[in-house]
C-alpha cells in the first residue's frame, strides 16, 4: 500500500458516518479510528412549562410554582374541633382488638365521651372528646404511634 492510498482512505473515512475502519492485505493491516469530540454542555436552569386541565389544577400548579421545589405545603384546616394525643404512645380505637370501637365515624359524643385510648409504657390511658357534635373523621389508625398533639378524631 502506497501513502497516496492511505490518504484516500483517511479522506474517505473522514467524509463518511464510520467512526472505524480496518483494512487487512496479506502481512500489513491498516487501522483508522475517527476521534470523537467531547463536548460540554452547561445546562443552564430552564423554566417550567405546565398545561392544566382546568382552573382549579391550574391555581394549584401556580402555588406550587410560586412556593418552589422545596417550598412546604399549605395545610387547610377543616373547620371543627380536633381530639389530639395528650401524650407519646399507641393509638388505640377499641379498648381490645376483638372489641368494638369506642367510636365510629356519625357518632355522636359530648365532652366526657371515652373516644380512644393511648398506651403509654404499658399504660392505658382513656382519651376523652372533649367537645359535643359528631365524629366527622377518624384520623388515625389503630395500633399507630402517636406524638404529643398528634390528630386523632374530628369532630364537629
Amino acid at each position: 500500500m502506497d501513502l497516496e492510498y492511505i490518504e484516500k482512505v483517511m479522506a474517505k473515512l473522514e467524509a463518511s458516518k464510520l467512526k472505524k475502519l480496518v483494512i487487512k492485505q496479506g502481512d500489513f493491516e491498516l487501522q483508522l479510528e475517527k476521534e470523537t469530540e467531547v463536548q460540554f454542555v452547561a445546562a443552564a436552569p430552564h423554566p417550567r412549562i405546565v398545561m392544566a386541565e382546568n382552573a382549579t389544577e391550574s391555581a394549584f400548579q401556580q402555588e406550587f410554582a410560586q412556593k418552589g421545589e422545596r417550598g412546604g405545603a399549605r395545610k387547610v384546616e377543616i373547620e371543627g374541633t380536633y381530639v389530639t394525643s395528650p401524650m407519646v404512645g399507641s393509638y388505640y380505637a377499641a379498648p381490645s382488638p376483638d372489641a368494638p370501637p369506642f367510636v365510629k365515624v356519625g357518632d355522636r359524643v359530648d365532652e366526657n365521651t371515652i373516644v380512644c385510648i393511648i398506651e403509654a409504657m404499658k399504660v392505658m390511658n382513656e382519651v376523652k372528646a372533649g367537645a359535643s357534635g359528631l365524629v366527622a373523621e377518624i384520623l388515625a389508625d389503630s395500633a399507630q404511634p402517636v406524638e404529643f398533639g398528634t390528630k386523632l378524631l374530628r369532630i364537629t
